[in-house]
């Protein structure tokens, strides 16, 4: 069974074949993936999307992968993988002190790439639960995932379980932000009037019209939802587990 929240890998190789390859075990085996075929298609990718880890070719077309990792190591955290045909070990080297966090030659087996693939994912989660501050100050979050849905901060842009793109006005995402931001907590409606306040289109009373819409959106059955549950007399409460990217493995979208 796949994973309700499936991490988001980002393949970069000029050859269609191997991103394709690449692509297609990872997705069998409960992944997401995106495929770029140029630095500058990662950077857009980079941009738009909320991504866990980047495999890289070194031998890219304009920009070698060296550089490209080197670049993303500077504005990121993200874990790099990189796959290349060279086999000196200068080259691997090179890549790991310029920011890759593993080096795989080609051919490679796809159950290897695999395991160290979940691998650096394991390592990157338990690095960013260790990360958090410990005076309770909150760490700004790029992305939201729950039950296969996906918010991203950036971008503005809710994805389904099945990849399509759900509009949200600027009420619902933002009520939609302030409930993912705070799971299992009671918030009154004047704390999702406050949180909604930039906006014309929210006020008072409208909060409730506003969550019926959004739970239209992204209840399987609205009239009895699972993710914004009312609690009677005080407000309402988000009730599935909520995973939280932060922008500590961000992208800043500087080209």
């Amino acid at each position: 069974m796949n994973e309700p929240n499936p991490p988001h890998i980002l393949v970069v190789d000029d050859d269609r074949a191997i991103r394709e390859l690449i692509a297609a075990y990872l997705v069998e085996n409960g992944m997401r993936v995106s495929a770029a075929a140029s630095g500058k298609a990662m950077s857009v990718a980079l941009a738009e999307e909320a991504i866990d880890l980047v495999i890289l070719d070194l031998r890219m077309p304009g920009e070698d992968g060296i550089e490209i990792a080197r670049r993303i190591r500077v504005q990121s955290a993200l874990p790099i993988i990189v796959v290349s045909g060279l086999r000196e070990e200068a080259d691997r080297v090179m890549a790991l002190e310029l920011g890759a966090d593993d080096y795989l030659t080609k051919p490679f087996s796809s159950r290897e790439l695999l395991a160290r693939v979940r691998a650096l994912l394991r390592r990157a989660s338990v690095t960013a639960a260790g990360s958090a501050p410990a005076t309770g100050r909150q760490i700004d979050a790029r992305a939201y995932r729950f039950a296969g849905w996906e918010l991203n901060i950036g971008t503005r842009k809710l994805t389904s379980p099945r990849g399509e793109v759900v509009p949200l006005t600027n009420g619902e995402f933002s009520l939609l932000n302030a409930f993912l931001a705070a799971p299992g907590c009671v918030l009154a409606r004047e704390q999702l009037l406050e949180a909604s306040r930039m906006y014309d289109d929210v006020y008072d009373r409208s909060i409730d019209v506003q969550i019926l819409r959004l739970r239209r959106k992204i209840e399987a059955v609205p009239a009895r939802p699972e993710f914004i549950k009312t609690a009677r007399g005080a407000g309402y409460v988000f009730a599935a587990p909520v995973e939280k990217l932060s922008n500590a493995a961000g992208w800043s979208g500087v080209r």
